[in-house]
C-alpha cells in the first residue's frame, strides 16, 4: 500500500477511542475525522458535526473530504445503512451492510440465520403480541429470558429468574420502554455457564477470529446488581479450552458463510458472544461491530496495522497473516457516574488522567467525557472511562489497571473492584 489514507471514524464511546489509537498507529494513516467523539479523541483526531446515522449526510462528507476509509463504530450507523451508502459512492468501508447488520439489529432475524446454519442457541420463540408473549411466560415459567427484538443500546435483555420478573420484563418491552426494539419480543431459554466473547473480522468469505475476552456486566462486585454496558473485561479467557474456541471460530465461520448462501456478504466484524455450557460454547447473540469495553482489551493485544487489514475486510482479501498476538495480557476497568446504569450526574471535572496515563503499560480511553470552555475534561455519561493496562502477566496487568484507577477522581466515581478475579478462581 502506497500513500496515507485519510480516515473518518463514527462514535463516540471507549470502543472508538481504542479505535482511533490503533488506527492512528498505522504507518499508512493520514489525517483522522471522527464524528463527533469525546473528550479524549481530539487529540489524535479532528472533530466532524455529522450525524453518523444518516447515510447521506455520511457519505457526502466522506466524498467531498477525499476520505480514503470510513470505520463504523457503534451498530445505530450499521443498521441504518450507512455502510451501504458510503460504498455506494466508492469510498471504503469498515463495518457490514444495512442488510447485514440485522444480525444485531434483529434478534428473531440473527435466531432464524443461526437455525439455518444449524448454530447451537437457546431455543426460543418470538411475539408481537404481549398477551400471546405473557401466556406464554405463564406456560413455560422461569428462569427465563426476555428480549426486546431491536436495537436497545445495550439495554432491552431482562435475564429472569421468576416467571414474575418475566412478565414485568414483557410488559416493559411492550409498553414502549425500549420505543421500536419492544415491538417484537424474544423469549429465549436460560443457559448456565462462563461467558465469552469472541470477536472476528471478516470480508464475507475469510473470517480471522480475534483474542478472547470476558466482560463484567453486573454493575456491582461479585456480579450483583443490574446489568450495564460492562464493568470491565480481560484479555485473553484461560478457561476456554482449545476445543470450546474451535467451535466458536467455527459457529462464526458458519454463519458468514450461510449469510453468502442467502446473498449477503458479511464484511466488517463480526461480535460473538458465547456461553460455554456443559454442552459446549453456545450462541447467546451476536453483534454487528466490535464490543465495548471488548475493544479496550483486544486491540492493545493485536499486532496488526489496523488500517490495512479493514482496507483488506472491505476489498475482500483478507489474510490471517495479517494479525498476530503476543503474550501480554490487558486488564481493563470501567470507572462509571454514580447511579449508573440508572439517572446520574454529568458535568464533574475529571483529575490524573494524565498521572494513570504515564504508568507503564497503561492507557486510559475516554468514553463518557467532554471538553469543558477551559479544556478541562469533564464527565459526559454513566461509563466514563476505560482504565486499561497491558502487561506480561495477568496480575501484573490487573494490578496496574487497579494502580491507575486510583489516580483518577471525579465527583461520584464508582468501580467494581472484582475485575479479572475469575481469571484466577476459574469456572
Amino acid at each position: 500500500m502506497s500513500g496515507k489514507v485519510d480516515i473518518l471514524l463514527l462514535g463516540s464511546g471507549g470502543r472508538e477511542h481504542a479505535l482511533l489509537v490503533k488506527l492512528a498507529e498505522s504507518p499508512t494513516a493520514g489525517d483522522i475525522y471522527v464524528a463527533l467523539g469525546n473528550g479524549g479523541m481530539y487529540e489524535r483526531a479532528t472533530k466532524v458535526d455529522l450525524d453518523a446515522e444518516d447515510p447521506k449526510a455520511v457519505a457526502a462528507w466522506a466524498l467531498e473530504n477525499r476520505i480514503g476509509l470510513v470505520v463504523i463504530g457503534p451498530e445505530a450507523p450499521l443498521v441504518a445503512g450507512v455502510a451501504d451508502a458510503v460504498r455506494a459512492a466508492g469510498i471504503p468501508c469498515f463495518g457490514p451492510s444495512g442488510e447485514a447488520a440485522q444480525m444485531e439489529g434483529s434478534k428473531k432475524f440473527a435466531k432464524q440465520v443461526m437455525a439455518r446454519a444449524g448454530v447451537p442457541t437457546a431455543a426460543y420463540r418470538s411475539f408481537t403480541s404481549e398477551d400471546e408473549c405473557a401466556a406464554y411466560v405463564r406456560q413455560v415459567g422461569g428462569p427465563i429470558v426476555v428480549k426486546a427484538d431491536g436495537l436497545a443500546a445495550g439495554k432491552g435483555v431482562i435475564v429472569a429468574k421468576t416467571t414474575e420478573e418475566a412478565l414485568e420484563g414483557v410488559h416493559e418491552c411492550f409498553s414502549g420502554a425500549f420505543g421500536e426494539a419492544g415491538a417484537t419480543v424474544v423469549v429465549e431459554e436460560m443457559m448456565e455457564g462462563p461467558e465469552c466473547s469472541l470477536l472476528a473480522l471478516t470480508d464475507g468469505k475469510t473470517l480471522v477470529p480475534l483474542a478472547t475476552a470476558q466482560d463484567h456486566k453486573r454493575a456491582l462486585d461479585g456480579d450483583r446488581g443490574p446489568n450495564t454496558g460492562g464493568m470491565g473485561v480481560y484479555s485473553p479467557v484461560p478457561m476456554v479450552t482449545d476445543d470450546e474456541l474451535a467451535q466458536m471460530i467455527d459457529i462464526e465461520k458458519r454463519v458468514v458463510a450461510e449469510l453468502a448462501a442467502e446473498g449477503i456478504t458479511y464484511s466488517g466484524c463480526l461480535y460473538g458472544g458465547f456461553m460455554l455450557t456443559d454442552e459446549g460454547p453456545k450462541v447467546l447473540e451476536f453483534n454487528a461491530r466490535f464490543g465495548d469495553p471488548e475493544t479496550q482489551v483486544v486491540l492493545p493485544r493485536m499486532q496488526a496495522d489496523l488500517v490495512g487489514v479493514f482496507l483488506a475486510c472491505d476489498n475482500g482479501t483478507l489474510d490471517p497473516h495479517d494479525v498476530r498476538w503476543g503474550d501480554d495480557w490487558a486488564v481493563s476497568v470501567v470507572l462509571t457516574s454514580a447511579g449508573y446504569p440508572g439517572a446520574y450526574e454529568k458535568g464533574k471535572v475529571i483529575t490524573g488522567i494524565e498521572d494513570a496515563s504515564a504508568l507503564e503499560g497503561v492507557t486510559v480511553y475516554h468514553a463518557g467525557t467532554k471538553l469543558g470552555e477551559n479544556g478541562e475534561v469533564l464527565t459526559n455519561g454513566g461509563r466514563v472511562l476505560d482504565v486499561t493496562a497491558v502487561a506480561p502477566t495477568f496480575e501484573a496487568a490487573r494490578a496496574q489497571a487497579y494502580a491507575a484507577c486510583d489516580l483518577i477522581d471525579f465527583e461520584g466515581k464508582t468501580f467494581r473492584t472484582d475485575i479479572g478475579l475469575r481469571c484466577i478462581q476459574g469456572r
